[in-house]
């Protein structure tokens, strides 16, 4: 097994660094080795995503990667800012099907936004096609508008497009995922007004009915965002395209207490993956060693249960996790009145004690 590490860039280094410790406890046979990505390789090599850094990732099992983006790179034009990294490397590696869970572990009910008992038992798994949208669609960029509303003046202009194997793929992971669970799939569009989600709706109708032991439901994304935050557990597998994907996603990790608790998946059709945590870069945190590294080490552990084939070791990490949680462990994001605020590399500390079988300690 080779894993290809890219910490990035802000408080990626220091959240990479913990979970490569996890997974190094382990006794597992693996190989890594590192690159740079994101700023730190703009600043090294002039471009977010050199040819070594690629070629590392395509000859890898598996991708961990930290984060990046700076505001300092704000400026550049847009094919070498740090993000285009993480959109170079979908491109290249194929992956199409972004995994996001989002669990409200028991310890941390009070540290949501929403109301214990809304999100107490929460487990909802958001599926974002990855690869098409208008983060991806052609035509785009600027010119002069030669009709609409202001003929002359200076206008942007994106395309959203998605295909048929497109849908059908992402639609076909999400039938699939919902049957290892409650058997429930909320395909998220817009079809009332736009053409493009009118066609999801029919291809992601036209591949369910592959699937009739599982209950599919349509919702419209307005309504979708509402009701994650009215009532977040009646979904369960929930499946939309790459920019809805991105938004409704960020929301539902505020439902799980923070954003630092919660891993992803990206998987090609042979379930390669890049695994990273679903926040960003953090860079007015970063070098302070107070960033949660946990979303980090349960996107390790999900590297090890869906590239890897290693379940009983995901699970011994998932376990940890939870017991580092019981122990009242916190970093500052998950903090409240009566549990302990511990920073990144005593978290990383705790966890790994957890999995070797050692006694959790910590210094306030």
């Amino acid at each position: 097994m080779k894993i290809a590490i890219l910490p990035g860039d802000g408080i990626g280094t220091e959240i990479v660094e913990q979970a490569v410790r996890v997974l190094n406890v382990l006794d597992l046979h693996f190989e890594t080795e590192t690159a740079l990505v994101g700023g730190a390789a703009y600043e090294a090599h002039g471009h977010p995503l050199p040819e070594s850094t690629l070629k590392l990732a395509q000859a890898a099992d598996a991708v961990l990667f930290g984060a990046v983006g700076d505001w300092k790179y704000d400026k550049l034009e847009r094919a070498l800012r740090p993000e285009q990294a993480i959109l170079g490397l979908r491109k290249h590696l194929g992956l199409f099907a972004n995994l996001r869970p989002a669990l409200c572990y028991p310890q941390l009910t009070h540290a949501s936004s929403l109301k214990p008992e809304l999100v107490a038992g929460l487990d909802i798994l958001i599926i974002r096609e990855l690869t098409g949208d208008i983060y991806f669609g052609q035509p785009r960029g600027r010119r002069t508008a030669v009709d609409g509303h202001f003929p002359g003046a200076e206008e942007a202009f994106d395309t959203m497009r998605y295909s048929r194997p497109e849908i059908e793929r992402i639609a076909h992971v999400a039938f699939q995922a919902a049957r290892r669970r409650s058997r429930k799939v909320t395909s998220v569009d817009k079809a009332n007004v736009l053409e493009t989600f009118q066609f999801w709706k029919d291809v992601v109708t036209e591949v369910h009915a592959q699937y009739p032991d599982v209950e599919l439901q349509h919702m419209y994304v307005d309504n979708a965002a509402m009701q994650l935050v009215k009532a977040p557990k009646a979904f369960d597998v929930v499946v939309t395209g790459n920019m809805f994907g991105d938004i409704l996603s960020d929301e539902a990790a505020m439902l799980t207490g923070s954003i630092g608790m919660l891993p992803s998946a990206s998987l090609d059709r042979h379930n390669k993956g890049l695994y990273e945590p679903s926040h960003g870069s953090a860079p007015d945190i970063a070098g302070k060693g107070v960033a949660n590294p946990l979303a980090t080490i349960l996107s390790a552990a999900m590297m090890l249960r869906y590239s890897l084939q290693q379940a009983a070791a995901a699970d011994r990490i998932e376990s940890a996790v939870q017991a580092v949680l019981s122990a009242g462990l916190r970093t500052g994001d998950i903090w409240s009145e009566g549990t302990t605020r511990v920073g990144t590399r005593e978290m990383g500390d705790a966890v790994v004690a957890a999995i070797t079988g050692k006694t959790i300690t910590t210094r306030t």
